[in-house]
């Protein structure tokens, strides 16, 4: 049986960029980028024209960043997509691979930012489970310094992007892949817990954290829209959603108090 022909819409790097000038990205700024391939239609090129269409779009004096999560350095007991037999748990811990921001591969993120950081010029912050890799001149300034104890807080890029100015771009996702919600979630009463990786050196080591969800984000992401100014569009056949990292973190801050009650740390996925 024949594969049927792809619907489309043909998507090029060329109008990838024009597009998001269109909607109001402007040279030399700052980007955040959360995004699937799949909700753009058919991209000549896949994942590397989209990240040469938005890095077109920013151009050479503009920075691209991307979450670049490794969500499966974690502990084996809180796996649950699939769970793991409990009889692997101390194998696991043992044998794991430390982080190395060189060549550990992204989870869950999708394929862009995974192509982003392995670009050239590409940089990424340190933390073994929530990096970020950036490409641009203030590519250093946002993901130097990521603290290992800090995963979307005041000592992460998310903190620096909020105050260098940076834009979010929601490129065919919702609200729940806002990572700059996260920082909201540090500025507000949070119950703090044990988190457990793979140790630089060797070994595995358990750090404490503040306790971080995406529940509910999504709710969050309606009612911040319905109440600031986010730009609208599409790109492709993407919906978009623009609007600074600033107004997202300071709208979350009070959203969440009043919303959603104290969460405890969901497990992280593992598909």
């Amino acid at each position: 049986m024949a594969t049927p022909p792809p619907t489309g819409p043909l998507v090029t790097r060329d109008t990838i960029a024009a597009q998001l000038r269109l909607l109001g990205v402007r040279s030399g700024e700052i980007l955040l980028a959360h995004s699937s391939l799949s909700s753009l239609g058919w991209v000549n090129g896949g994942a590397v024209a989209v990240v040469q269409g938005l890095l077109d779009a920013l151009g050479p004096d503009g920075t691209l960043v991307v979450p670049t999560q490794t969500g499966d350095l974690s502990d084996p007991a809180v796996w649950s997509n699939p769970p793991v037999p409990r009889q692997w748990w101390d194998r696991i811990r043992a044998t794991m691979p430390a982080y190395d921001p060189l060549i550990t591969p992204t989870r869950g993120v999708g394929v862009v930012p995974e192509t982003v950081r392995t670009w050239p010029g590409a940089l990424r912050s340190a933390h073994p489970q929530t990096s970020f890799a950036a490409v641009g001149p203030h590519a250093r300034e946002i993901t130097v310094g990521h603290a290992p104890d800090c995963r979307l807080g005041e000592r992460s890029p998310l903190a620096r992007l909020e105050k260098l100015g940076a834009r979010v771009l929601l490129l065919g996702v919702g609200y729940d892949a806002c990572t700059s919600f996260h920082l909201a979630e540090y500025r507000i009463p949070a119950p703090l817990v044990p988190v457990g990786r793979p140790a630089p050196g060797g070994g595995w080591e358990t750090v404490t954290e503040v306790s971080i969800t995406s529940d509910r984000f999504d709710e969050l992401g309606h009612d911040f829209e319905r109440d600031r100014n986010v730009v609208r569009g599409t790109v492709g056949a993407a919906d978009v959603r623009l609007f600074p990292v600033g107004d997202a973190v300071a709208y979350a801050q009070r959203w969440l108090p009043l919303h959603r009650p104290r969460e405890e740390e969901f497990p992280h996925p593992r598909a």
